[in-house]
């Protein structure tokens, strides 16, 4: 008995595995502010990338997030997606899942997906099996590839293409697509993981005028459905999209309002447009 009580299972402050309800199910999606980051502050070799940041996001909000290179922007991605831990802070999502207790696989099963700027699809796979592999049921590779989809698979494949533009090209390899094509499609796969926030970085880096405007089209058709913070470089695009615009400046918080209050506001204007 000694032994058993050595190895902890008798210890009062254990909460089992077993016993820990997943973590989508602990999950409050009801409450208005979906994500908070609060007093959140994190330094690298002595410089401060974030510095004591307040950061809300609403349910259902498309906000664009802009700054400077250096700003913080990155940074903070990684803080809430759990590639970076800060010095101090809270970063809660939905009313009680504390994100700075979970890992990254962890944060991703919570709800929240992570588009980067430079797509990474599969090239040689088709559309389809790109979706495919990204579904939420967590199997592995070899699973998937040799199992067949049930009915209800197949239609969020297909819903999912048709959403993002590329319902056409469902049996078109990745690698074929257009730099704005597979930009979609990875959105896509990202909504093939039901997140419920969405973080897209720089969605239209190297895109033509008219890949602009769908990927324009398509965030805004998300929203609502889904949270989505959006960094973004391109002011036309910003003005195209943006509800509510956030601006950081030397890892915190400058301003913060639509697209007119950003445009006129004179600490704004002096750090990051240089006036």
């Amino acid at each position: 008995m000694n032994s058993v009580k050595q190895r902890g299972f008798f210890r009062r402050d254990k909460v089992f595995d077993f016993l820990t309800p997943p973590i989508s199910d602990r999950l409050d999606p009801t409450h208005g502010t979906l994500l908070y980051m609060e007093d959140v502050s994190v330094a690298f070799d002595g410089f401060k990338a974030i510095n004591d940041l307040n950061f809300y996001v609403d349910k259902g909000e498309l906000r664009c997030l802009i700054g400077a290179n250096g700003a913080g922007k990155t940074t903070m991605m990684d803080i809430i997606t759990g590639k970076t831990r800060p010095d101090k802070g809270e970063v809660i999502f939905g009313k009680n899942i504390d994100l700075l207790d979970l890992n990254e696989s962890e944060i991703a099963i919570a709800g929240i997906g992570r588009k980067f700027q430079k797509p990474t699809v599969f090239e040689n796979l088709s559309v389809f099996m790109n979706l495919e592999l990204a579904m939420a049921d967590f199997k592995s590779v070899w699973w998937t590839l040799r199992c067949k989809l049930n009915s209800t698979q197949v239609d969020q494949i297909e819903h999912t293409a048709n959403v993002i533009g590329l319902v056409e090209k469902l049996q078109d390899p990745a690698g074929s697509l257009s730099h704005g094509q597979k930009q979609w499609l990875e959105i896509g796969m990202l909504l093939m993981q039901r997140p419920l926030l969405l973080l897209i970085d720089e969605p239209v880096a190297g895109m033509t005028h008219q890949e602009m405007e769908k990927t324009g089209e398509l965030l805004l058709s998300l929203a609502g459905k889904h949270t989505i913070v959006v960094v973004e470089h391109d002011m036309e695009f910003v003005r195209s999209i943006a509800g509510r615009v956030t601006v950081l400046n030397q890892g915190t918080v400058l301003a913060e309002g639509s697209m007119e209050d950003i445009q006129n506001n004179e600490d704004v204007r002096r750090v990051y447009l240089g006036e």
